[in-house]
């Protein structure tokens, strides 16, 4: 079905570095991307453009807009969201999704990769020394820093710095002129090793789910819609809130399957259950 096609890879930031290769590898496609595709009139981390849509939304619109400035009709683009994560609040997570479209298929396939691997921070920095402390905190000069006046004002922006000496600069003329600088991490992929490792998580997970067909019309993505909870409990034997099944759902066909004991064990501990350990 994707064999010796085109893909298109929407990113203006090199995504294409770690995507391109898998999906070669994998699906036997030929990937390129284009110089006058910007995702930035969909959103910058740094806040100049606000990002109006939630990020499902937005790579779907990165795929279509990028779509319409050639002749494939085939496309896979990537959206990156960080802060707290949902569980750990304590934590920074880089949430990442991949969307893959097949416009000839009539085809869409989302895969999503949360991951406690992130540098993202930002701090108001007053002194050499808190810079020094910060950039080395977040993996610089391997990982790019953003100067900015404030958290919140995009008025005034570096990007895409990688050096000590042009940092230092930088944060010199802020101090001069704003007596501070807010220095943040570049979270573009380029600029951040560390998402682009996340990034190509996420690009094995969607490979894996275009790869997984429906058993009763073969269409590819053939992937988990919903978790069933109500695992047993091992003292007690009843339903607790862990994983009982996953449901997979084609989504052509509407085909459904129920996979049982996903994680490879038939009850649950009783430390997990409500009525044990309530």
């Amino acid at each position: 079905m994707f064999a010796e096609r085109k893909l298109l890879i929407a990113t203006k930031h090199e995504k294409e570095k770690v995507i391109a290769p898998l999906f070669e590898k994998e699906l036997g496609v030929h990937c390129f991307v284009i110089s006058d595709f910007d995702s930035d009139l969909l959103g910058t981390f740094t806040g100049e453009i606000e990002r109006k849509d939630d990020p499902i939304t937005t790579v779907r619109n990165k795929c279509l807009t990028a779509l319409a400035l050639t002749d494939c009709d085939m496309v896979i683009a990537s959206e990156g969201s960080f802060g707290p994560h949902p569980s750990l609040f304590f934590a920074h997570a880089n949430d990442e999704i991949v969307l893959f479209l097949d416009k000839k298929n009539k085809i869409e396939i989302i895969a999503r990769e949360l991951s406690l691997e992130t540098n993202f921070n930002g701090a108001e920095i007053n002194t050499e020394l808190q810079l020094r402390e910060f950039a080395e905190k977040v993996n610089f000069p391997s990982h790019g820093l953003i100067v900015k006046k404030t958290k919140d004002d995009c008025t005034e922006v570096e990007k895409g710095i990688t050096d000590w000496e042009t940092l230092n600069i930088i944060f010199q003329k802020f101090i001069q002129r704003f007596g501070m600088a807010y220095i943040e991490t570049d979270m573009r992929a380029m600029y951040n090793p560390t998402r682009m490792k996340v990034i190509e998580k996420a690009t094995k997970k969607l490979i894996e789910k275009i790869q997984s067909c429906c058993p009763a019309c073969f269409t590819p993505g053939f992937g988990i819609t919903d978790a069933t909870p109500g695992l047993p409990c091992d003292l007690c034997h009843c339903a607790t809130r862990s994983t009982l099944s996953y449901i997979y759902t084609c989504q052509k066909c509407s085909f459904t399957k129920e996979d049982k004991f996903p994680n490879k064990k038939l009850t649950e501990d009783p430390m997990y259950c409500d009525f044990c350990n309530p």
